[in-house]
């Protein structure tokens, strides 16, 4: 099997650019937010199992997750968060490490995981993690200017994640974005050809 890599970060680091960055020189890249994305969607394997746990009125009219009305709750109850997390969880590993042992010509697998340290199920597989890392109002601005969220809500996604210090002494790499996409590029293809043997 080839070497696959965890790739995290805090909300607004970047995590998507650097990701598409590394899929734009020939990594494979396994998103686990597109898989809990699947899960949760209309006819979703994690549905029946949500709706039993949480009840009809967080599927949404479309027949998928109210994600909306389940992030409101997450947020104020942190037993709900918990109980949402072990039905998701054990089935996004599942499908990662499904995705992640598929045959593929890329020379490493980056597997995307907002979540990598505080899930505490990943690291046991992975050759190494990445930190995306960049200065928290930096994160905050960036969230702020690209979604619906506002600030307050921003800072409880943050207070819910690993802090900084905390994801930057566990992490085996790091990528710094504070600056352009023309040097987050150059650090990205320079870390590529390490991962890659080049």
């Amino acid at each position: 099997m080839i070497a696959c890599y965890g790739l995290t970060g805090g909300i607004g680091s970047g995590k998507s650019t650097v990701a598409k960055l590394f899929e734009s020189k020939g990594a494979r890249i396994v998103d686990t937010d597109v898989i809990s994305h699947d899960l949760t969607a209309a006819n979703g394997l994690a549905l029946p199992a949500i709706r039993q746990e949480f009840g009809d009125t967080f599927i949404g009219q479309d027949g998928a997750l109210d994600r909306d009305r389940m992030r409101t709750l997450v947020f104020s109850d942190r037993a709900a968060l918990h109980r949402l997390q072990a039905i998701l969880h054990p089935m996004i590993l599942e499908q990662a490490k499904s995705c992640a042992n598929t045959p593929t010509g890329a020379p490493y697998t980056l597997v995307v995981v907002p979540l990598l340290f505080e899930s505490g199920r990943y690291r046991d597989w992975l050759s190494g993690v990445i930190v995306v890392d960049c200065p928290e109002e930096l994160q905050i601005a960036r969230t702020l200017q690209r979604s619906a969220l506002d600030e307050p809500t921003v800072r409880a996604i943050m207070a819910q994640q690993l802090d900084r210090g905390s994801r930057l002494r566990q992490a085996d790499e790091t990528i710094l974005n504070d600056g352009s996409l023309m040097q987050l590029e150059h650090r990205v293809c320079e870390m590529h050809k390490r991962l890659a043997g080049c």
